[in-house]
């Protein structure tokens, strides 16, 4: 028997005329953990996606061969490939809002995985989906069955996607970005936990990233792609020491870095006094209280115009939700005043025209976009709605924030779904840039991007923000990011405040356990905390 589990072969995928991925040769070993890393665009999903065939088959052109113990996958049939896709082979998505059933509560979800494959229902159903959700770190599994994805967060959501894909104990688990929408501490606990899967069930893992502290800490080999190639493979060790192609150093070096922009204004753009957002629970018969999930409780804050604060916790913490609340986009309760205007005084109609002056950039690049729209229309969306410019005005507009963010202006006229995560973040900041905002809310921006664009994402919003003086609400689990642009910093457990101040004394001396923990686990702290170097 082979000691390799898969072996591809002069693999070539090309969407209609494009190829973009180029005669790829591949093996993963049994029981191995092989990352397969590099920029957005470079091929890495393209290639995990063509092992399960989910590629759309009327488009996509597929050459070559993909065994899996012996059965190549490229002229299986669908039966066959029924028998191994969530079974034998397992895979964790990029984006979980777009692959959960907004429809189906967790249990469902998770439950269907189990009936499926092992016939589980009932009892034993529903104790098998508590100890997966337990085993990714759902706090309080019990309470969140009944959840939809729209309920959780993502970081929630993208753990309910590692157990379902861990459901039925695979043989080969393709992880296509499985920490992207994770906080740091839970990122720990995935990595172990894939880590004692592997080694318990000597199951292979095919890990596809463009985090290199992630591969270091899990892999055993690495290929780093470029261009739909390969253009290094070599031992994790080896690889990380020795990189023999410059585009490895590059990926290797490839940190976000620099500070702040110079604060420029001593005016208040946004003051937020003792905000709350209370979801009630439902109300049992015999008790005469209400309970409430206290998403955010009694957050104070002021922002001075130009100034990045910096918005920090972990999953499930309230941090999304205090930002929506900011920008009315949830209810909530308390003092929002903005540019002098107090928002939760007005009406929607009232909002409208403010609205221009607040944008967003969400945490899901796809789920965000319009699928039947080109670039060009999403991005002009906001120009249209405001009434802003001719129509030549209006495609030039877009023409410069696509070269802003990085992306081929020609590539306007092309649809969400033919750009890679990375890509598609881009558009999302485009959109939010297009309309030269004061206020611009930044959740989880560059979760999805590879490092080398983060650091130029990371110099086009301070530019950005010296040259028109923007102010940005920075929501982040990636704290190096964080640091390199956040003027500010609050660490929110809980919905609560734990710790806040200036961003270079939190990170220099953090005096909050929960803060010194997050330091930890990212490895960014600007001195030892607490005895442990950071």
């Amino acid at each position: 028997m082979s000691d390799n589990l898969m072996e591809i072969r002069d693999l070539k995928v090309a969407f209609g005329e494009r190829e973009v991925v180029h005669g790829l040769n591949l093996d993963i070993g049994r029981g191995e953990c092989l990352a397969l890393v590099g920029e957005s665009g470079s091929g890495k999903s393209v290639t995990a996606h063509s092992i399960l065939r989910l590629l759309p088959g009327n488009k996509v052109h597929t050459h070559g061969s993909i065994h899996f113990e012996g059965q190549d996958l490229v002229s299986a049939s669908e039966a066959q490939l029924r028998a191994l896709r969530g079974n034998r082979i397992a895979m964790i998505f990029q984006e979980p809002m777009t692959s959960l059933n907004p429809l189906h509560t967790v249990e469902k979800q998770l439950g269907e995985v189990l009936a499926v494959h092992k016939g589980l229902s009932g009892k034993a159903a529903r104790a098998r989906v508590l100890e997966l959700m337990e085993m990714v770190g759902i706090r309080q599994p019990m309470q969140r069955l009944k959840a939809y994805p729209h309920q959780l967060s993502g970081g929630q959501r993208q753990r309910i996607m590692i157990a379902m894909a861990l459901a039925n104990e695979p043989d080969l688990l393709i992880a296509d970005e499985p920490t992207t929408a994770l906080d740091v501490t839970v990122q720990q606990k995935v990595l172990e936990l894939l880590r004692d899967l592997q080694k318990r069930l000597g199951m292979s893992l095919l890990l596809i990233s463009h985090d290199l502290n992630l591969v270091r800490r899990i892999a055993q080999r690495v290929c780093v792609m470029r261009g739909g190639e390969i253009v290094e493979q070599a031992d994790c060790q080896t690889l990380f020491e020795q990189p023999k192609h410059p585009y490895s150093r590059l990926l290797i070096e490839a940190e976000p870095s620099g500070r702040p922009v110079p604060v420029m204004f001593d005016q208040y753009l946004l003051t937020v006094d003792d905000l709350r957002v209370w979801f009630p629970l439902p109300k049992p018969l015999l008790r005469r209280e209400r309970e409430y999930i206290k998403a955010v409780d009694g957050v104070s804050f002021d922002l001075l115009k130009g100034k990045t604060l910096g918005i920090v916790g972990e999953s499930g913490s309230g941090k999304s939700t205090l930002g929506q609340a900011i920008l009315r986009l949830v209810e909530c309760q308390g003092s929002v005043r903005f540019n002098g205007t107090q928002l939760t005084l007005q009406n929607q109609q009232a909002m409208r025209p403010l609205r221009r002056q607040m944008q967003v950039v969400f945490q899901d690049p796809f789920g965000s976009l319009s699928p039947r729209m080109t670039v060009e229309q999403i991005i002009a969306e906001g120009l249209l709605t405001h009434k802003i410019g001719t129509p030549a005005e209006r495609e030039a507009a877009v023409i410069r924030v696509l070269e802003e963010v990085g992306l081929d202006p020609d590539s306007r006229h092309r649809y969400p779904h033919e750009f890679s995560g990375g890509q598609r973040q881009r558009i999302s900041i485009a959109r939010a840039l297009v309309l030269e905002p004061a206020l611009i809310l930044l959740d989880e921006p560059t979760s999805a991007l590879d490092r080398t664009v983060q650091k130029q994402i990371i110099e086009l919003l301070r530019s950005v923000q010296l040259r028109h003086g923007l102010t940005y609400l920075f929501i982040s689990h990636d704290l190096a990011v964080v640091k390199a642009l956040a003027h500010d910093l609050i660490v929110i457990k809980d919905g609560r405040v734990v710790e806040q101040g200036p961003a270079r004394r939190i990170f220099a001396a953090p005096e909050h356990p929960y803060t010194q923990e997050l330091l930890r686990a990212s490895s960014v702290a600007s001195s030892p905390v607490q005895g442990v170097n950071a």
